[in-house]
């Protein structure tokens, strides 16, 4: 007589457990919309990222931290060794005698360029970052003069561009003892190509509060 083999007993299936992914740093950042700012001389672009930081946006000028930049005692250090004291009397650099140094040639343009720029990126970066990790704001901007110039537009989630009448921009360059806007804008795209490039376009031809409120139905659209 044949003997049943007993059966194996039975295993109940062991619940299946998810792990929670934590939050990582790139995720963080993707909630905040990451925007440049930009325009022609003299079209608002300051104004525009004053009236940004009031409707609580993260906000940095790229043209600060030049400034800053300037006044460090390294990138002093570099321009006076490239073009020597006449670029810094007193030890505090002319940014005027920088500027005439550096657009006398394609080869000093870029060596200072060189010098500025991965220093800006880091700024930039560590802004992004700070903004991120705060209470997130509607979006962090960061004015940056020569945007599309510098080819810049893909390190940002969208851009803005600042436009004026050529009447209005002439005025106000004027009014704060600039050169011809013709003259300085020689070197940038024009504010058609310009609007044209940037996700979205802001006409600042009234008041403060007109652009402001532009620009609020823009950190609207960003939010969406």
């Amino acid at each position: 007589m044949a003997m049943r083999r007993p059966r194996p007993p039975t295993r109940r299936p062991r619940p299946t457990r998810t792990r929670r992914r934590r939050p990582d740093r790139l995720s963080r950042e993707a909630r905040v919309p990451f925007v440049g700012l930009t325009g022609g001389i003299a079209a608002g672009k300051s104004t525009a990222l004053a009236a940004l930081e009031r409707l609580g946006a993260a906000t940095l000028s790229t043209d600060a931290v030049v400034h800053e930049l300037y006044a460090s005692d390294e990138v002093r250090d570099l321009v006076v060794a490239r073009w020597g004291d006449e670029v810094a009397p007193g030890g505090v650099v002319d940014r005027a005698a920088v500027a005439a140094h550096a657009f006398a040639s394609p080869e000093e343009r870029q060596w200072l360029e060189g010098v500025l720029w991965p220093r800006v990126g880091a700024r930039v970066l560590a802004f992004r970052e700070t903004a991120s990790a705060q209470e997130p704001p509607p979006a962090a901007v960061v004015e940056t003069p020569l945007l599309f110039e510098a080819g810049m537009e893909t390190v940002y989630d969208a851009t803005i561009a600042i436009v004026a009448p050529e009447q209005l921009r002439e005025e106000r360059a004027g009014a704060r003892g600039h050169a011809a806007v013709a003259e300085r804008t020689s070197r940038q795209l024009s504010q058609e190509e310009k609007a044209a490039r940037a996700t979205y376009a802001v006409v600042n031809d009234g008041s403060v509060e007109q652009l402001e409120a532009r620009l609020s139905e823009v950190l609207a659209k960003l939010s969406r």
